[in-house]
């Protein structure tokens, strides 16, 4: 069985993943955050897990100041969509290894400019995309066009099965499914790509409250 690790910072809102080969002992780390680095190698050492990835579904780093020199002190590649010195700017699907497993990159801008998501087997880690709301230091797109490209084209178009993970919750919901997103996002279901524009140039003029979050359904219990 494969590891599969959730992380909830339930004061900031903030979830992280580790997901490891349970034979290689190979790990991944997915939107960890630099003020957990002792808690997380705690967790690498439990677990006589190695490092291969450090996986960023997208940063606010110009608001955290260090928070990219404190990931890459791990030594290991820093994927990112943001190019920067010292960071792995991955190609477009390109497939990271990690043990016997994979997982898929998929360029999803639109919270921030860069943003990527991770496809593992039949789970999406999709950062702030589909819970921009809940990004405290970003409640707004960056780019509301490429939002809304990355949700319809990329995530909506994946198998309903599909699980979604998110980087940012108010209420320490982390998971979902493309199904449930696609028929009840408050932002994207039953919008046209001008009615979303719409909406969120609304918001940003402060037009608008910001839809409520999607209903809640029955938690999944995950390997």
């Amino acid at each position: 069985m494969n590891l599969f690790r959730i992380l909830y910072d339930d004061r900031l809102g903030e979830l992280s993943y580790l997901l490891a080969d349970p034979v290689s002992r190979e790990a991944v780390l997915i939107d960890p955050h630099g003020r957990d680095l002792p808690v997380l190698a705690a967790m690498l050492g439990e677990g006589g897990l190695r490092l291969r990835w450090v996986l960023r579904t997208h940063g606010h780093d110009d608001l955290q100041p260090g928070e990219f020199e404190r990931l890459a002190a791990w030594r290991v590649p820093v994927v990112q969509g943001l190019a920067r010195e010292g960071a792995w700017r991955p190609g477009a699907d390109e497939c990271l290894p990690f043990g016997n497993e994979t997982l898929q990159v998929l360029a999803t801008p639109g919270h921030t400019a860069h943003c990527l998501s991770f496809l593992w087997r039949d789970r999406l880690f999709c950062g702030g995309l589909l819970a921009a709301a809940d990004c405290p230091l970003q409640p707004l797109p960056a780019d509301p066009g490429a939002m809304w490209d990355s949700v319809t084209n990329r995530v909506f178009t994946l198998p309903d099965e599909i699980l979604l993970f998110h980087s940012h919750t108010r209420r320490a919901r982390a998971v979902s499914t493309v199904l449930e997103q696609r028929c009840w996002h408050p932002w994207f279901a039953g919008l046209p790509r001008d009615g979303f524009l719409a909406l969120v140039a609304s918001l940003a003029a402060g037009d608008a409250q910001t839809p409520a979050s999607a209903p809640e359904s029955t938690q999944l219990a995950l390997p």
